[in-house]
């Protein structure tokens, strides 16, 4: 693309902060930068026409862990980091909620539940034998018992009697949570160029030399990679994308599902929208094959999905899918974030783990104070 003088002086010249990805953490990074530096030229580059990644595709969950997650963590964390994880997702929920209003996110708080298929009868077992310990564990972060039983009132099918839930969850519609980010982020006058891809970053002295697809080589005196899943490709951290599938129904009259659900240790989970449901998950079907950033479906995952669908959470109800999806997030070996200097002038914000929605504001914000330093404005 061939580019002309106003274009270059304009958007692309004196580029004090540039942000790598338009999504939760990058918008929310950019907010920080402009609260610390009122008159810098933020520009946040986004290589799809929308937000790319998992912050536009994951299914709204406002959560922090079931209690199986909780307890498969504890067998690799110790108490003290598990506690941890779960002080920093609520927190970050509630910075979200604070910095956009829970109007402008739909956020609805119906609690989530855990089903355990009559097959997992076994892990059912373990997490009520250990429930009472989780929530001693817990109840200093929300000052009452987190997990509690809860009857199949829903007519899952092929699922034991009783339900874990959790009356702290809640749920969010991300399409709104987004707009809403962006909205605040061009209010602020910083820029987002989408359809940017960036191919390679190089710090050099005092700045970073940033090359992209179609606007060649720009320069910034600091960059931010909110990138996420994406980011292995500018980075050497222990961080792996992680594609999740989804699949939305057309609307079902009277749908009795009211809430978000969790199912396999959290390798399913489901929730209402508009009257339909939408069900994701199946990424330990083919860890190998998830572990790309193509955003595609497999018949494999989506053929599960359905399955699930019909025998478990509607059995007696027909449906039809409307929407399948996939979006791309960021894993690793620990499930704490990356929050890093990889130099003077280079930054990162990843390796989310799932938990976008719960922690990605709080991960731009720290990732923000990491970068602010001093630039001359």
């Amino acid at each position: 693309m061939t580019l002309s003088y106003w274009e270059h002086k304009t958007w692309l010249n004196n580029i004090d902060y540039a942000i790598i990805g338009s999504g939760i953490v990058g918008l929310s990074c950019a907010l920080e930068l402009r609260r610390k530096h009122p008159k810098a030229k933020i520009v946040i580059l986004e290589r799809g026409m929308l937000p790319s990644g998992a912050s536009t595709k994951n299914a709204g969950f406002a959560c922090f862990g079931s209690l199986s997650e909780i307890i498969d963590d504890l067998k690799t964390h110790s108490s003290e980091e598990v506690v941890n994880l779960v002080k920093e997702r609520v927190a970050g929920l509630q910075l979200l909620r604070d910095t956009l209003g829970d109007e402008n996110i739909d956020f609805q708080k119906h609690g989530g539940y855990e089903l355990f298929t009559e097959n997992d009868t076994a892990l059912y077992q373990d997490c009520v034998a250990k429930m009472d310990a989780v929530n001693k564990l817990l109840y200093p972060i929300f000052n009452g018992e987190v997990f509690s039983l809860a009857a199949n009132s829903f007519h899952f099918g092929n699922v034991t009697d009783s339900l874990i839930f959790n009356k702290f969850e809640g749920q969010i519609d991300t399409g709104k949570m987004m707009q809403s980010l962006l909205k605040k982020t061009a209010g602020k006058d910083i820029l987002i160029l989408n359809t940017t891809e960036v191919t390679d970053i190089v710090s050099i002295d005092d700045s970073v030399k940033i090359t992209t697809k179609d606007l060649g080589i720009l320069s910034a005196k600091k960059v931010c990679i909110a990138t996420n899943g994406f980011a292995k490709q500018f980075l050497d951290k222990d961080v792996q994308p992680a594609r999740a599938q989804v699949l939305v129904t057309e609307p079902i009259g009277n749908l009795h599902i009211k809430g978000t659900f969790h199912l396999d240790r959290g390798y399913y989970y489901f929730r209402n929208i508009d009257n339909r449901i939408l069900l994701g998950g199946g990424r330990n079907l083919d860890f190998e094959g998830e572990a790309t950033t193509k955003m595609e479906v497999t018949q494999q995952i989506q053929q599960e999905l359905a399955r699930i669908l019909k025998t478990v959470i509607l059995p007696k109800t027909p449906f039809k899918i409307d929407y399948s999806w996939s979006g791309i997030m960021g894993v690793g070996e620990q499930k704490k974030p990356i929050v890093a200097a990889i130099s003077n002038t280079v930054f990162c914000g990843v390796r989310l783990g799932g938990m976008g929605v719960a922690i990605g504001s709080s991960i731009g914000k720290n990732l923000a104070i990491l970068a602010a330093g001093n630039i001359s404005e």
